[in-house]
């Protein structure tokens, strides 16, 4: 019942937002088309990749969701860190085309060219998507964290860029469309200025993901929580040779432990269940925990 709600709720926060990029970015094109506004073309291509990566995300979150089989004995969690290291390229992508574009545009206007004044249709589309993808950002992050799903959260900051975006987008197009020609270079300036958030974002993204893919261990003050939980059963002796990681949005947890050598392996057994059990209780019944039992060196 776990998996399914986590599930239901991912798909949910995704289609949602799939849907309302997908107005939106139809609604972008058309007033930056019509608009004759180069910022808002930009625009309405991030909106599209917002829409591509819906589906990846609904794609993989599937995916990682199966249980374990002969071919994954760890689970498939490692699919959804691969769907959010996806959105950070894609995000990578468009804001390195955004501002190469942008910069053309601007070098075309030093040189002597006239660039075409947009029109208020333009503006009006910024300003109703700054307002749809900060709900959706809002909506995304509360979720995503609620179910601790690294891609769902990846998604809202891609809509909350998304936002900042066309706030950048408005302001080039305002200033284009109100303060004369001499400004129209301010639509393609601030498409080159939202690339660099978009490219920022997308780098903030990646280098957790690329972090897990690497089998990076768990951060520090985990590691210390997780002797602490060990050692909460007093049978149990020098806790060591612990190695860490993350799968997907698990944790695979091993760890060496001492007992009495005179113990049973009934005995020893029932330590080690505990441990697993504590370590599920606090980090989530999907936790791998591997503990390798040795005999307390004698003096």
């Amino acid at each position: 019942m776990e998996k399914e709600s986590r599930e239901k709720q991912i798909y949910r926060v995704t289609i949602v937002g799939s849907i309302a990029n997908f107005f939106l970015l139809v609604f972008k094109f058309v007033a930056g088309i019509f608009g004759q506004s180069s910022a808002m073309i930009a625009d309405a291509v991030h909106s599209l990749s917002d829409f591509v990566t819906d589906i990846i995300v609904l794609v993989f979150v599937k995916v990682s969701a199966k249980p374990k089989d002969a071919g994954h004995d760890y689970g498939h969690g490692k699919y959804e860190t691969l769907a959010t290291a996806i959105i950070g390229i894609v995000l990578l992508m468009v804001g390195t085309g955004i501002f190469w574009n942008g910069l053309n545009q601007i070098l075309a206007f030093y040189r002597g060219e006239e660039l075409g004044s947009p029109d208020l249709i333009a503006l009006v589309a910024a300003l109703v998507s700054i307002v749809v993808k900060e709900i959706l950002y809002r909506y995304s992050v509360i979720v995503g964290r609620k179910v601790q799903s690294q891609a769902v959260v990846a998604n809202a900051w891609h809509h909350r860029s998304d936002a900042f975006s066309s706030i950048g987008t408005a302001l080039g197009i305002a200033g284009a469309i109100f303060l004369g020609k001499d400004w129209r270079v301010l639509d393609p300036i601030a498409a080159v200025v939202v690339s660099v958030f978009i490219v920022k974002v997308s780098i903030q993204l990646l280098i957790p993901c690329l972090n897990d893919l690497l089998e990076r261990s768990l951060p520090e003050e985990i590691e210390k929580e997780i002797i602490t939980i060990i050692n909460e059963d007093s049978q149990i002796k020098d806790p060591h040779n612990l190695r860490t990681r993350r799968i997907g949005n698990d944790f695979a947890i091993e760890i060496h432990i001492r007992l009495q050598p005179e113990m049973t392996v009934r005995e020893a057994h029932v330590v080690a269940t505990g441990i697993e059990d504590r370590l599920r209780a606090k980090y989530g019944s999907r936790t791998h925990v591997a503990v390798h039992v040795e005999p307390v060196k004698s003096e």
